[in-house]
């Protein structure tokens, strides 16, 4: 059975419709530099303004950034405070700019394990934007893929388990509207930057069809022209779908 409605086959002119991308390198681009790595993430935040931006000038309805995976808490903790802090100092930052420029934004992962008072800011920044026609920049923040899908596996099983859900009717379908993204539409492009070739837990279920592109860029160097060559480069993709 087919949950997602898929496009047809062929070529990809008309451009993703949702692209996400794992934004790696920024401690790389530092030590490149004998800079600290909070320098590195600092860059990295100034890179995610241009291309948001970018992004919204090429006409991507979705953009999702892998800010923080759950895995990341085994960061020293130095680091861990230096990212909420700079994840702080952009939404106090930017959320005018996302009003004013028409952006919605969106939060995947446990961000409600987050410090309380981050925990409102992204709260408050998500309500002021919901009515805004889009483009959506979503941010994943404490995500890990597998523990969204397991999370999803254990809520319909405990609905079977309660007699209010008949598991013959689990489909495809059904699972997506359980996730926590399930509102996202499926990848059309993933981008990972630094040269890493790797997926690492991050909407393996929404990248099911994804075209992937790994580019050599640090993330601190990714800029709008990046995006717009990695768009050119999804334009040259034939997308089958397993079909012919």
């Amino acid at each position: 059975m087919s949950a997602i409605p898929l496009p047809a086959s062929g070529a990809s002119a008309a451009g993703p419709r949702h692209v996400a991308i794992i934004m790696d390198g920024n401690g790389r681009w530092a030590k490149r530099r004998h800079l600290p790595r909070i320098a590195g993430h600092r860059k990295g935040v100034e890179a995610v303004k241009k291309v948001a931006r970018a992004a919204r000038d090429l006409g991507i309805d979705y953009l999702t950034l892998y800010a923080f995976s759950s895995e990341n808490w085994r960061r020293p903790p130095d680091e861990v405070r230096d990212l909420m802090g700079l994840l702080r100092r952009f939404i106090q930052s930017d959320i005018e700019e996302f009003i004013r420029e028409g952006v919605r934004l969106a939060i995947v992962g446990d961000y409600r394990a987050l410090a309380p008072d981050l925990v409102a800011m992204i709260d408050d920044a998500m309500a002021r934007t919901a009515a805004n026609p889009g483009p959506t920049v979503v941010i994943a923040l404490n995500y890990g893929a597998q523990a969204e899908i397991a999370d999803a596996a254990r809520r319909l099983a405990e609905q079977a388990s309660a007699g209010t859900l008949d598991p013959a009717t689990i489909d495809e379908t059904l699972f997506e509207r359980t996730l926590a993204s399930g509102k996202l539409p499926p990848v059309d492009l993933l981008i990972r930057t630094s040269g890493e070739q790797r997926l690492s837990n991050f909407l393996l279920w929404q990248a099911a069809y994804a075209e992937l592109l790994f580019v050599d860029a640090l993330w601190p160097d990714f800029d709008g022209d990046a995006l717009a060559a990695a768009l050119g480069a999804f334009a040259q993709r034939q997308r089958r779908f397993g079909g012919l």
